[in-house]
Protein backbone atom coordinates (compact mmCIF):
# COMPACT_ATOMS: atom_id res chain seq x y z
CA UNK A 1 0.00 0.00 0.00
CA UNK A 2 2.80 2.53 0.70
CA UNK A 3 4.30 1.71 -2.72
CA UNK A 4 0.96 2.34 -4.39
CA UNK A 5 0.50 5.61 -2.51
CA UNK A 6 3.89 6.83 -3.70
CA UNK A 7 3.36 5.66 -7.28
CA UNK A 8 -0.12 7.13 -7.70
CA UNK A 9 1.42 10.59 -7.96
CA UNK A 10 -0.59 12.73 -10.35
CA UNK A 11 -3.01 10.00 -11.43
CA UNK A 12 -6.59 11.24 -11.53
CA UNK A 13 -8.74 10.43 -8.53
CA UNK A 14 -11.81 8.25 -9.07
CA UNK A 15 -14.90 10.31 -9.91
CA UNK A 16 -16.65 9.94 -6.56
CA UNK A 17 -13.58 11.06 -4.60
CA UNK A 18 -13.19 14.03 -6.94
CA UNK A 19 -16.84 15.00 -6.47
CA UNK A 20 -16.52 14.59 -2.70
CA UNK A 21 -13.50 16.87 -2.67
CA UNK A 22 -15.23 19.53 -4.77
CA UNK A 23 -18.45 19.35 -2.74
CA UNK A 24 -16.84 19.29 0.73
CA UNK A 25 -17.83 15.63 1.14
CA UNK A 26 -21.55 16.43 1.03
CA UNK A 27 -23.07 13.01 1.96
CA UNK A 28 -26.07 13.49 -0.34
CA UNK A 29 -23.96 14.31 -3.38
CA UNK A 30 -21.55 11.46 -2.60
CA UNK A 31 -24.52 9.09 -2.36
CA UNK A 32 -26.06 10.22 -5.64
CA UNK A 33 -22.80 10.26 -7.60
CA UNK A 34 -21.94 6.78 -6.30
CA UNK A 35 -25.34 5.50 -7.44
CA UNK A 36 -24.69 6.99 -10.87
CA UNK A 37 -21.20 5.48 -11.06
CA UNK A 38 -22.30 1.84 -11.15
CA UNK A 39 -21.03 0.23 -14.38
CA UNK A 40 -20.25 3.68 -15.76
CA UNK A 41 -16.91 5.19 -16.74
CA UNK A 42 -15.59 7.91 -14.45
CA UNK A 43 -15.69 10.80 -16.99
CA UNK A 44 -19.36 10.02 -17.70
CA UNK A 45 -20.17 9.83 -13.97
CA UNK A 46 -18.44 13.14 -13.28
CA UNK A 47 -20.17 14.95 -16.14
CA UNK A 48 -23.61 13.56 -15.30
CA UNK A 49 -23.24 14.37 -11.60
CA UNK A 50 -22.15 17.92 -12.40
CA UNK A 51 -25.19 18.48 -14.65
CA UNK A 52 -27.57 17.00 -12.10
CA UNK A 53 -26.23 18.94 -9.11
CA UNK A 54 -26.44 22.16 -11.09
CA UNK A 55 -30.22 21.63 -11.16
CA UNK A 56 -30.75 19.99 -7.77
CA UNK A 57 -28.48 20.03 -4.73
CA UNK A 58 -30.81 18.63 -2.08
CA UNK A 59 -33.15 15.64 -1.76
CA UNK A 60 -36.17 17.96 -1.90
CA UNK A 61 -35.00 19.67 -5.07
CA UNK A 62 -34.14 16.38 -6.74
CA UNK A 63 -37.41 14.72 -5.73
CA UNK A 64 -39.18 17.64 -7.39
CA UNK A 65 -37.56 17.11 -10.78
CA UNK A 66 -39.53 15.33 -13.49
CA UNK A 67 -38.38 11.86 -14.48
CA UNK A 68 -37.68 13.00 -18.03
CA UNK A 69 -35.55 15.86 -16.72
CA UNK A 70 -33.37 13.59 -14.60
CA UNK A 71 -33.00 11.12 -17.46
CA UNK A 72 -31.81 13.90 -19.74
CA UNK A 73 -29.39 15.25 -17.15
CA UNK A 74 -27.72 11.93 -16.33
CA UNK A 75 -27.66 10.36 -19.80
CA UNK A 76 -25.51 8.50 -20.94
CA UNK A 77 -24.76 6.78 -17.60
CA UNK A 78 -25.44 3.06 -17.76
CA UNK A 79 -29.04 2.07 -16.99
CA UNK A 80 -29.97 5.73 -16.72
CA UNK A 81 -33.71 5.03 -16.71
CA UNK A 82 -33.47 2.59 -13.79
CA UNK A 83 -31.12 4.94 -11.95
CA UNK A 84 -33.55 7.81 -12.43
CA UNK A 85 -36.30 5.82 -10.70
CA UNK A 86 -33.92 4.87 -7.89
CA UNK A 87 -32.82 8.49 -7.42
CA UNK A 88 -36.39 9.73 -7.17
CA UNK A 89 -37.40 7.02 -4.68
CA UNK A 90 -34.24 7.50 -2.64
CA UNK A 91 -34.82 11.24 -2.34
CA UNK A 92 -38.40 10.68 -1.22
CA UNK A 93 -37.28 8.16 1.40
CA UNK A 94 -34.60 10.52 2.68
CA UNK A 95 -37.28 13.16 3.17
CA UNK A 96 -39.86 10.81 4.66
CA UNK A 97 -37.66 8.76 6.99
CA UNK A 98 -34.48 10.71 7.61
CA UNK A 99 -35.45 14.40 7.60
CA UNK A 100 -33.62 14.85 4.30
CA UNK A 101 -30.32 13.56 5.68
CA UNK A 102 -28.26 10.63 4.44
CA UNK A 103 -28.41 7.82 7.02
CA UNK A 104 -25.20 6.88 8.77
CA UNK A 105 -25.52 3.11 9.15
CA UNK A 106 -25.07 0.28 6.68
CA UNK A 107 -28.50 -1.17 7.44
CA UNK A 108 -30.30 2.12 6.77
CA UNK A 109 -28.31 2.83 3.60
CA UNK A 110 -29.14 -0.61 2.20
CA UNK A 111 -32.85 0.18 2.55
CA UNK A 112 -32.51 2.90 -0.10
CA UNK A 113 -33.45 1.87 -3.68
CA UNK A 114 -30.44 1.07 -5.84
CA UNK A 115 -27.99 1.09 -2.94
CA UNK A 116 -25.87 -2.03 -2.45
CA UNK A 117 -22.90 -2.68 -0.22
CA UNK A 118 -20.41 -1.02 -2.56
CA UNK A 119 -22.37 2.22 -2.62
CA UNK A 120 -23.09 2.12 1.11
CA UNK A 121 -19.47 1.44 2.03
CA UNK A 122 -18.20 4.23 -0.21
CA UNK A 123 -20.65 6.74 1.28
CA UNK A 124 -19.63 5.71 4.80
CA UNK A 125 -15.91 6.03 3.96
CA UNK A 126 -15.83 9.09 1.71
CA UNK A 127 -18.61 11.22 3.14
CA UNK A 128 -18.90 10.04 6.74
CA UNK A 129 -15.19 9.29 7.35
CA UNK A 130 -15.73 5.75 8.58
CA UNK A 131 -12.57 3.83 9.46
CA UNK A 132 -14.47 0.55 9.80
CA UNK A 133 -15.47 -0.20 6.22
CA UNK A 134 -13.92 -1.60 3.06
CA UNK A 135 -15.49 -0.72 -0.29
CA UNK A 136 -15.07 -3.41 -2.94
CA UNK A 137 -15.87 -2.78 -6.58
CA UNK A 138 -14.66 -4.70 -9.63
CA UNK A 139 -11.18 -3.13 -9.48
CA UNK A 140 -10.67 -4.01 -5.81
CA UNK A 141 -12.03 -7.52 -6.39
CA UNK A 142 -9.80 -8.12 -9.42
CA UNK A 143 -6.57 -6.71 -7.99
CA UNK A 144 -6.97 -8.35 -4.58
CA UNK A 145 -7.22 -11.71 -6.32
CA UNK A 146 -4.35 -10.97 -8.74
CA UNK A 147 -2.13 -10.12 -5.80
CA UNK A 148 -3.14 -13.29 -3.99
CA UNK A 149 -4.47 -11.39 -0.99
CA UNK A 150 -7.74 -13.28 -1.33
CA UNK A 151 -9.14 -16.15 -3.36
CA UNK A 152 -12.76 -15.22 -3.96
CA UNK A 153 -15.43 -15.35 -6.63
CA UNK A 154 -17.50 -12.23 -5.94
CA UNK A 155 -16.96 -8.70 -4.61
CA UNK A 156 -19.06 -9.56 -1.55
CA UNK A 157 -16.74 -12.48 -0.75
CA UNK A 158 -13.74 -10.23 -1.33
CA UNK A 159 -15.02 -7.64 1.13
CA UNK A 160 -15.42 -10.25 3.86
CA UNK A 161 -12.01 -11.77 3.12
CA UNK A 162 -10.22 -8.40 3.14
CA UNK A 163 -11.48 -7.66 6.64
CA UNK A 164 -9.51 -10.73 7.71
CA UNK A 165 -6.24 -10.12 5.85
CA UNK A 166 -5.86 -6.33 5.49
CA UNK A 167 -4.46 -4.18 8.28
CA UNK A 168 -7.26 -2.04 9.71
CA UNK A 169 -5.44 1.22 8.97
CA UNK A 170 -5.76 0.51 5.24
CA UNK A 171 -9.47 -0.37 5.19
CA UNK A 172 -10.81 3.07 4.18
CA UNK A 173 -8.02 3.55 1.61
CA UNK A 174 -8.20 0.23 -0.22
CA UNK A 175 -10.85 1.42 -2.67
CA UNK A 176 -9.12 4.71 -3.47
CA UNK A 177 -5.74 3.07 -4.06
CA UNK A 178 -6.86 -0.02 -5.96
CA UNK A 179 -9.44 1.76 -8.11
CA UNK A 180 -6.86 4.38 -9.09
CA UNK A 181 -4.34 1.64 -9.85
CA UNK A 182 -6.91 -0.46 -11.69
CA UNK A 183 -7.94 2.42 -13.95
CA UNK A 184 -4.36 3.33 -14.85
CA UNK A 185 -2.10 0.28 -14.55
CA UNK A 186 -3.68 -2.96 -13.36
CA UNK A 187 -6.40 -2.95 -16.01
CA UNK A 188 -8.94 -5.74 -16.51
CA UNK A 189 -7.45 -6.65 -19.89
CA UNK A 190 -3.75 -6.27 -20.68
CA UNK A 191 -2.53 -4.88 -17.34
CA UNK A 192 0.63 -2.80 -17.76
CA UNK A 193 2.79 -4.94 -15.50
CA UNK A 194 6.01 -3.48 -16.91
CA UNK A 195 5.39 -0.15 -15.18
CA UNK A 196 3.71 -1.45 -12.05
CA UNK A 197 5.25 -0.26 -8.78
CA UNK A 198 4.34 -3.51 -7.02
CA UNK A 199 5.16 -5.99 -9.81
CA UNK A 200 7.82 -7.67 -7.67
CA UNK A 201 5.18 -8.35 -5.02
CA UNK A 202 2.52 -9.60 -7.46
CA UNK A 203 2.14 -13.25 -8.51
CA UNK A 204 -0.09 -12.05 -11.42
CA UNK A 205 -2.75 -14.61 -10.63
CA UNK A 206 -5.09 -14.97 -13.57
CA UNK A 207 -3.10 -12.66 -15.84
CA UNK A 208 -2.82 -14.18 -19.32
CA UNK A 209 -1.45 -11.30 -21.38
CA UNK A 210 0.10 -8.00 -20.32
CA UNK A 211 -0.05 -4.63 -22.04
CA UNK A 212 2.87 -2.74 -23.46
Amino acid sequence: MPRLRAAMGEMAEPAVEKIAEEEQSDPFKVLISTMLSAQTRDPVTLAASTRLFARAETPREMAGLRVATIEKLIYPVSFYRNKTRHLKKTCRLLLARHSGQVPTTMAELLELPGVGRKTANLVLIVALRSQENICVDTHVHRISNRLGWVETQTPAETEEALYQVAARRWWPLLNLYLVTWGQNVCKPVYPVCGRCAISTLCPQIGVVKVGK
